[in-house]
């Protein structure tokens, strides 16, 4: 009876040591999944961020007095425009890089001319997400790095005015608001 006894403990030992390698490849995996879902969620959150950054250097260069250059010299430009006396915002706040987790955003000077006209991210690693993007973001297809992912206006959006012309006019014309004849 005592020999019968060592064996039912030695099977129930190696029950044991099979359902803790079960649990921790379980575990694994889903810790796994959950990194995954996390940096796919992080992706999605830097489009948004990029979008806004986008709509901000367009919203710069639409309110650009005629004389002024249309971009930004920094992204705090962005947020207090210093080109008007009133408090002019194209951008609520300067984000968190949603992968690296840093207030830092790499730059793209503006061609030609001073100032900045995009961002990137400064994060180093490759993006899940290579395709299916909306339309706004389709230069992004096949990008094998966040620092690919640039956030800019469209050029014809800043490039610079041809003097006699100002924002908004046709044929070096603006169009006359609230006028009566």
């Amino acid at each position: 009876m005592r020999h019968s006894q060592s064996r039912e403990d030695g099977f129930t030992y190696l029950g044991a040591l099979i359902l803790v390698a079960v649990i921790s490849v379980t575990a694994t995996a889903t810790l796994k999944l959950g990194a995954a879902m996390q940096r796919r969620a992080a992706e999605e959150q830097l489009l948004a961020i990029g979008g806004e950054f986008r709509d901000a250097f367009v919203s710069y260069a639409n309110a650009t007095p005629p004389g002024q250059p249309r971009t930004p010299q920094s992204l705090e430009d962005l947020l207090k425009d210093p080109r008007f006396p009133v408090v002019r915002r194209h951008l609520r706040r300067v984000y968190v890089d949603p992968i690296s987790g840093k207030p830092e955003w790499g730059t793209i000077p503006a061609q030609p001319g001073p100032g900045i006209m995009g961002v990137y991210s400064l994060a180093e690693g490759t993006p899940i997400k290579v395709g299916n993007f909306e339309l706004r973001f389709q230069e992004f297809e096949g990008k094998t790095s966040y620092q690919d992912w640039t956030f800019m206006p469209p050029p014809e959006t800043i490039a610079p005015i041809p003097m006699g012309k100002a924002a908004g006019s046709v044929n070096g014309v603006v169009p006359a608001v609230g006028l009566t004849k």
